[in-house]
This record gives C-alpha cells, sequence and structure tokens, in this order.
C-alpha cells in the first residue's frame, strides 16, 4: 500500500471509531455539524430548544474533516444538519453525497431564490460580500466594477490572495456564469498582470497592503476590514480612516456575494427535527445572530444590520447569478487560474 493510501485508510478508521461514539439518536434532539466556530451560537440554540423543546448537540471541526465524517458515517450517521460557511465547501459535501434536498414553505418563502440551492440541497443563512478597498490619498476615482480591475491603467496596483482560496474561486466562477470562460480568462490574466505583489496571506494583508503603501487596491470581504474597528488589528486599525471601499457592479448585475450555508444530512435520523431548526435559522433572531456574529448581512430580505455592520450601508447584491454556480463552475474556474498563473 502506497503511504497516500495508508493515510487515507487511517483516517477513514479514525473517523468511524469517532462516529461510533457520537451522539445517539434521540426523538427530542437534533445533531448539528457546523464548520462555524463561535461559542455565542449556543445562546441560539438554547432558544430554540426553549421554542420547541428540542435539543441541539453541535460538533465543530473544519468542513472538509465534516464532510470526509459524513462521508465515513454513512447511512449510520447521527448528524441531522451541515453548517459551512462559504458555498465552496458546501458544494463539496453536495458532490460527497452527504446532503439531501427537502421542501420548506418556510425557507422558500424567506430565502430568496438565488440564495438556495435549485434542488433545495442547501440555503444560505447570511451573505459576505467579495468587494473592492482603495487607498483614498492615493486613489481618486477608484473602478466601481470587478471588470474594470482588470484594465491596464491599474498596472502593478492590486493586493488580492492566492488562487486556492475558495472566495476567488467563486468571485471567479461568477464571472465565468455572467460573461463566459473566454473573458473570464482574460479578467484573471488582467488582474495577474495588474498585481502589486504575488498573492500572500488572507483578506487582512491585503488591506495592510493599503495601508503600507504596496498596493492602492485590494480585493477583500467586506468583514475584514470591520474588523479593524471592531479589534486592534495590527497594521490595519491605526490607518483603517485610510482606507475607502467601493460596492461593485451597482448599476449592472450588482456586488458578488458569498455564503455561509445551512443543509440537511443524507442520513439524518431526526429530519422532521432538522427542518424545525433549519427554518428556525431563517427568523429574525437567527438572522440577526448569524449576520452579528462576523458583520456579515443576513439572508433574509428587510432584518435590520447590527450597527457595525451599518458602517459600510446598503449594496446591490447580485441577485441574478444563482450560488449555485459557484460550485458548478469551480473547476473550470481553478484552470483558468492555472493557466494565467494566478498562484
Amino acid at each position: 500500500m502506497s503511504p497516500s493510501n495508508m493515510l487515507h485508510g487511517l483516517a477513514i478508521t479514525a473517523l468511524a471509531a469517532v462516529a461510533a461514539t457520537a451522539t445517539p439518536v434521540n426523538a427530542q434532539s437534533v445533531n448539528v455539524y457546523s464548520s462555524r466556530h463561535y461559542d455565542s451560537d449556543d445562546v441560539l440554540y438554547d432558544a430554540f430548544t426553549e421554542k420547541t423543546g428540542i435539543t441541539v448537540n453541535r460538533i465543530e471541526g473544519g468542513a472538509d474533516e465534516l464532510i470526509a465524517r459524513l462521508d465515513a458515517e454513512g447511512d449510520n450517521s447521527p448528524a441531522d444538519v451541515f453548517m459551512a460557511v462559504d458555498v465552496g465547501r458546501m458544494a463539496r459535501a453536495e458532490e460527497a453525497g452527504v446532503l439531501q434536498p427537502f421542501d420548506s414553505e418556510v425557507i422558500e418563502a424567506r430565502i430568496p431564490p438565488h440564495l438556495r440551492h435549485p434542488d433545495d440541497l442547501w440555503f444560505g443563512i447570511s451573505q459576505r460580500a467579495r468587494i473592492v478597498f482603495y487607498a483614498k490619498d492615493r486613489v481618486d476615482t477608484p473602478p466601481r466594477t470587478y471588470e474594470e480591475l482588470a484594465d491596464p491603467k491599474w498596472d502593478d496596483t492590486i493586493c488580492v490572495r492566492s488562487s486556492s482560496n475558495i472566495y476567488n474561486q467563486s468571485l471567479l466562477a461568477s464571472i465565468i456564469e455572467v460573461h463566459g470562460e473566454e473573458a473570464a480568462r482574460d479578467w484573471a490574466a488582467g488582474i495577474v498582470e495588474n498585481m502589486a505583489r504575488a498573492p500572500q496571506g488572507g483578506d487582512t494583508d491585503q488591506l495592510r497592503g493599503l495601508v503600507s503603501g504596496e498596493c492602492d487596491l485590494a480585493i477583500s470581504n467586506h468583514y475584514y476590514f470591520l474588523r479593524g474597528f471592531d479589534t486592534d488589528v495590527s497594521g490595519l486599525s491605526e490607518d483603517i480612516d485610510s482606507i475607502g471601499w467601493v460596492w461593485p457592479n451597482q448599476g449592472g448585475r450588482g456586488a458578488h456575494v458569498n455564503l455561509a450555508t445551512a443543509a440537511m444530512t443524507a442520513a439524518a435520523p431526526n429530519a422532521e427535527n432538522a427542518r424545525k431548526l433549519l427554518e428556525f435559522m431563517t427568523t429574525e433572531t437567527a438572522q440577526r445572530h448569524f449576520a452579528g456574529q462576523n458583520n456579515e448581512y443576513p439572508a433574509v430580505p428587510g432584518v435590520g444590520l447590527d450597527e457595525d455592520t451599518a458602517r459600510l450601508g446598503l449594496f446591490i447584491p447580485d441577485t441574478r447569478t444563482n450560488t449555485a454556480a459557484f460550485s458548478r463552475n469551480a473547476a473550470k474556474a481553478q484552470t483558468i487560474f492555472n493557466e494565467v498563473g494566478w498562484n
């Protein structure tokens, strides 16, 4: 047996052993596998228990780890609900066959169609926008669309993270959906030409590049910027007022958004309880909670913003491109990244 196969076998064995000790099925419980890492979620689940009498048992881990665990457990999995913090990871769960579709008039009424899987495999619980930030003292008229970022006028100005990042993969996948593969390849190549430095670090590092003067433009999820107000982020907070932002494509399709997502697992032993919990996630109480934990935007229209998120104001999201397209075009996006040298 090769070393890689041996490691894979050991991992599956370990996961199966853990599955054997997992929380038992209980008619008054629901079991959640979550890649969200917020202890404050306990408050929300306590509210659900108080309302329904159903106890929430939560196991946290990395999304890929939890998907592997669901796959290893198969029909014997105790999990009822799977939660991921981006569409890309939920797509991997879909490909692994560990999700099942379910009908809910409540969710259909509250969550807009573009934030739901077309076959009802998952839905968004909060929105995270990938937008443009700029150095106010060096950029008078920033680009107003994603497409403009590839204009040669922005040569050597852009900071952006690696193509291996799921947020960039989803952004390019959305551009493929809107403009087609050839135009998307041209766009990605243009971004590479306009990079101020080789991709490095996370979104916060791209914003730090604006402060340090390494770049004039940065692509980042919106909440990384807001964290600079909430906490003391080295290299960002002290000069955060020098950074401006643009909600792209407001005169067209709208700003690209990714999603934190929730789904029912394929083997859910407490399917009815799972449905109740998933529907509870669309209530105003839950929506305010999910959005407030990370300065995100609610998935349910009309739910108010928390004070910190309100700094950025409201925006027009891309409602024309169903978020399921991000997973459908993921492989094409990675191929394009490789072809144009976006490392």
